[in-house]
């Protein structure tokens, strides 16, 4: 690793790695297997809970009860219809997949997924929507839930919201215990609502740094690179509408710009060590992420400054232009290389036409093709890293 990227490494990220959660791939007789399963390790508790709707909704008023936290949620939020429809599923008996809870303290709650069926019943009880567009029971729209008749408001009251709850785990290392609760996850939402691997990180590892990955996400060079629109209106058609944003995809990136300035400690494929690196920010400092804050915002605009229109756009030696989509095995190499060289950001910036050209020459070569996502091995994502930061390096050195 190169000076100058050592000192572009916040203190946590130099020490973060000295402890590896261990994975066992070592020979063992049948009674140590016996000997293990029963310390309970490797195995999580859960408990299956069912609730009467007006007393689940009655519970959600309570202090230290439930932890929705906003940026938990997914980005596709639920309007009027949907929540209707949800109401009007209760209403008919229709089954309702189980919310999913984790048990952070005795009776307080984490929500990992069930986000907008809890908050539409929330918001259904507490009168702050009228049901719409329902087709089963389309007599009912334009009615609050105070406002039903009798017989349909003792309906619905009589239904219940089921929960799966994430009591506790057994693991003899706390990262191993991490990876499982999100296998956990991943398993229970088997068959249910398809979510993306940054939503599932979203829900696991929430914490400081996940708040910044998410507030970066929205920088508006960043976003407009990737075709994203930068209205700050969350309730924008187009922007929930655009399949980067809604997958939380365009938060994957950013955290890839993080997890890959770190890449001599790449393992177990690019999924596990995105997860590995959350995994890692858990234990991250205000000052460490203030630090990585800083990082991506003077690398996306000394790229910006270099690249303008075609940041993170493959140059086409064929047809002499760029192209019109950013590729996220370029963005890689862009933004690890140039963060290791902000130092020298005035330089670079002065040569900026240089530093086109010898891009342009790039994509001329056959190892270009591990610009535009050819190879996903550890020694090919830092091949493409070492080929841009040398192309770099070589035009610092004119």
């Amino acid at each position: 690793m190169s000076k100058d990227l050592d000192m572009l490494l916040s203190p946590v990220e130099e020490k973060m790695w000295d402890k590896s959660p261990t994975i066992s791939s070592t020979k063992i007789s049948d009674a140590e297997i016996n000997e293990r399963y029963e310390s309970r390790d490797k195995r999580i508790l859960t408990e299956i809970n069912r609730e009467k709707l007006p007393s689940f909704a009655e519970s959600l008023k309570k202090q230290k009860y439930m932890d929705l936290q906003p940026f938990y949620q997914r980005r596709s939020r639920w309007d009027a219809q949907m929540k209707s429809r949800l109401i009007e599923s209760f209403l008919v008996n229709i089954p309702i997949p189980p919310i999913i809870l984790f048990e952070r303290d005795y009776n307080y709650y984490e929500v990992m997924d069930g986000q907008q069926r809890i908050t539409s019943i929330h918001e259904f009880y507490e009168n702050k929507f009228k049901l719409t567009g329902l087709k089963i029971w389309s007599e009912l729209n334009g009615y609050t839930y105070n406002k039903l008749p009798s017989k349909i408001k003792a309906g619905i009251d009589r239904r219940s919201i089921s929960s799966i709850v994430i009591i506790a785990e057994s693991s003899s290392d706390d990262e191993d215990a991490l990876f499982l609760r999100q296998e956990t996850f991943e398993r229970l939402n088997t068959g249910g609502i398809d979510l993306s691997r940054q939503e599932v990180r979203n829900c696991l590892y929430y914490g400081e740094f996940n708040k910044l990955i998410l507030e970066l996400s929205r920088h508006p060079i960043f976003a407009e690179a990737w075709g994203i629109p930068t209205d700050t209106d969350e309730t924008n058609s187009e922007l929930l509408n655009n399949s980067l944003y809604k997958r939380m995809e365009d938060v994957e990136l950013v955290l890839r710009f993080f997890a890959l300035r770190n890449v001599e400690h790449f393992r177990r494929g690019m999924e596990g060590f995105l997860n590995l690196y959350m995994i890692k920010s858990l234990d991250f400092a205000n000052e460490d992420v203030e630090f990585l804050k800083g990082i991506f915002l003077k690398t996306i605009q000394l790229a910006h400054s270099i690249y303008g229109e075609h940041l993170f756009k493959p140059f086409e030696p064929e047809s002499g232009t760029w192209k019109e989509r950013s590729y996220k095995a370029y963005y890689d190499a862009v933004m690890v290389g140039l963060s290791n060289y902000l130092p020298q950001a005035e330089v670079l910036i002065d040569k900026k036409y240089r530093i086109i050209q010898e891009t342009e020459i790039l994509f001329q070569k056959p190892e270009s093709r591990l610009l535009t996502g050819g190879g996903k091995s550890k020694a090919e994502i830092q091949e493409r890293i070492r080929i841009f930061s040398e192309m770099l390096s070589r035009v610092i050195g004119e």
